[in-house]
């Protein structure tokens, strides 16, 4: 009779540690900021965002964000990387050029990117592409491989944040189950 009234208690307190932890996740927030599409932030974590002008970076460092990761590729139409780099490099903030081949994602990126993510010199950081789709992917990857999130509950923050494509959305979920 004993044993069960400790494992009924210790059901409960682990159901209601759980209820509390998920309770305590912030949703994502959106913000319309000139310069900038699809502006998307978990907490004061992370901000995922689409095509994003240089004159906006000063911006984004006065929002506290410490890094840039740009995962536009090389003549991506409206990309703009030597520009980016040089506005990043004026308002005082680190860049990181990650170019993400949304058709031919490369397998190191998610490699380099949770490198570059889990540095704390990087932290807030603002990831960015060109709609918020590839930026929400590589997000997701790091919830389910370095937070450990649940596919569903990463899936869920990672649409909020932009991920639209199928296919992303795969590539995202067996990348974070090889880390």
């Amino acid at each position: 009779m004993k044993i069960r009234a400790v494992i009924a208690a210790a059901v409960f307190a682990l159901s209601t540690t759980s209820a509390a932890v998920a309770s305590a996740q912030t949703p994502v927030t959106k913000a319309t900021i000139p310069g900038i599409v699809n502006f998307s932030k978990v907490e004061t974590t992370v901000a995922c965002a689409g095509a994003t002008s240089p004159a906006a970076l000063a911006g984004i460092k006065s929002m506290g964000y410490n890094s840039v990761i740009n995962l536009r590729t090389p003549g991506e139409a409206g990309s703009d990387l030597e520009a980016e780099a040089a506005a990043a490099k004026a308002a005082g903030i680190n860049y990181i050029h990650l170019p993400f081949n949304a058709q031919m994602p490369d397998p190191a990126l998610v490699d380099n990117f949770l490198k570059a993510i889990s540095d704390k010199a990087n932290q807030p950081a603002f990831i960015h592409c060109a709609s918020a789709n590839r930026a929400a992917a590589l997000w997701m990857v790091k919830r389910i491989a370095v937070d450990k999130w649940d596919v569903a509950k990463a899936t869920e923050e990672a649409t909020a944040l932009g991920l639209t494509n199928p296919a992303l959305r795969t590539f995202a979920i067996e990348q974070a189950q090889k880390h």
